[in-house]
């Protein structure tokens, strides 16, 4: 046996016993986690320079890296939310008895083992630990190479924990950061219940093609707002300077603004200035490049620069006749995570939250939201796109299943 499927094998033997532990045990490690978590930042931080020092520091993406003692303040009081959440395991469904006397009850029970392969985001660690703890649920982490030093030291503070709790340590295991042990988690069928991979476009659609193990995508974030006519000119520029800027990097900041013909110009000469605050480079289509001509940080835009997931302070600009044009771009180019319209007119906003197919659909409010400690759901896994077993936050009340519990006195099936 190969040293990766030896410790697949070692998280699925734990996730058995890790079935036995109580809830107040539970609850006492994550807490215990947060604690050590932040009696612990030095190292932590210590580790995560170690991958830092390895990227461009240019790169607004190294800033999804990146870990400092508030980042780990704020991860450590997300895991306490989440010892604070119900278990969603063994919660009674349904419940019944038949006319033969069989009692049927249907109860909800962790999914088992759950992979995940994610990119330079070494909070995802911590996140996926607590989440698949408190759900009884064992994790194979596959981390990224950049933030392998990361990954290390935290999964070490997690063992530590859960060896302290009387809680098997192999219930989280973390694989070598190589891209070979991949192949391995997607083909372990026997031991890992479900693989969810958070990262670019790219990485998603990796692993739905190459993985055996069922896949619930966590997808990429090619977002849009539509500014419609009607809407209040600076509250539109505020909200789409926050959705684009406040942190360019993640999945739910915005990629393209659609700008209803008759608001273009206004919108723009305030929005103008915003952005060249900030430095934020905008390829645009013909007539906005018009009105843009003085902007510093312009770019004519390409074909593929609609439909394209920036992750960086760059943007698309698009000018459309009306309503029907703006769904028919999003209808072509979203990629179904967060789409926004900011409008005054509730016929139009009322039917850009029906006709849009989208995990999370805003009117008049930063597509930023789109988060499982934002929606008070507690940490999430990622943002699933797609519309079976879960969809938006993928969060702790989703990591199960269902299990029918029937219990008799000697019935028989005629």
């Amino acid at each position: 046996m190969k040293p990766t499927e030896a410790l697949i094998t070692k998280a699925y033997k734990a996730a058995v016993s890790l079935r036995n532990a109580t809830d107040a045990q539970l609850k006492k490690t994550l807490m215990m986690l947060a604690a050590e978590m932040e009696k612990h930042t030095s190292k932590i931080i210590a580790a995560n320079k170690k991958d830092v020092a390895k990227q461009d520091a240019d790169d607004p993406r190294t800033d999804r890296l990146l870990l400092n003692s508030q980042r780990i303040r704020s991860i450590a009081a997300s895991v306490r939310k989440v010892a604070k959440l119900p278990n969603p395991s063994g919660q009674i469904l349904e419940k019944k008895t038949l006319h033969n006397g069989l009692l049927l009850e249907k109860i909800s029970v962790p999914l088992g083992v759950v992979g995940a392969v994610y990119e330079s985001r070494p909070n995802v660690t911590f996140d996926i630990a607590a989440l698949c703890l408190r759900s009884m649920n064992a994790a194979v982490l596959k981390g990224s190479k950049e933030a392998e030093h990361t990954n290390i030291a935290s999964v070490a503070l997690i063992k530590k924990v859960l060896k302290a709790n009387n809680i098997h340590p192999d219930c989280i295991t973390l694989l070598p950061s190589e891209r070979e042990s991949v192949a391995d988690l997607f083909s372990a069928t026997k031991y890992v219940d479900v693989i969810i991979p958070r990262g670019s476009a790219g990485l998603i659609e990796y692993v739905r093609k190459n993985s055996l193990v069922p896949v619930i995508e966590t997808g990429a974030g090619v977002c849009h707002i539509f500014v419609d006519k009607t809407a209040k000119v600076q509250n539109a520029v505020n909200i789409t300077v926050n959705a684009k800027v406040q942190r360019p990097s993640v999945c739910n900041a915005i990629d393209t603004i659609l700008l209803q013909e008759d608001i273009a110009p206004t919108f723009l000469s305030k929005l103008q200035p915003e952005f060249e605050k900030y430095g934020v480079e905008i390829f645009a289509d013909s007539k906005s490049y018009r009105l843009l001509k003085n902007y510093p940080h312009l770019q004519k835009a390409k074909p593929e620069d609609f439909g394209r997931e920036f992750l960086s302070l760059k943007c698309a600009v698009k000018i459309v006749k009306h309503i029907d044009e703006a769904l028919l771009h999003i209808s072509k180019y979203s990629t179904k995570h967060s789409e926004a319209i900011i409008s005054e007119n509730k016929a139009n906003c009322k039917r850009f939250l029906k006709e849009v197919d989208a995990a999370t659909v805003y009117a008049n409010a930063s597509t930023r939201f789109t988060d499982g400690e934002e929606f008070g759901l507690g940490a999430e896994i990622g943002i699933s796109t797609q519309k079976l077993h879960a969809r938006g936050p993928f969060a702790l009340e989703k990591l199960v299943t269902e299990k029918w519990v029937i219990t008799g006195n000697g019935q028989v099936r005629k």
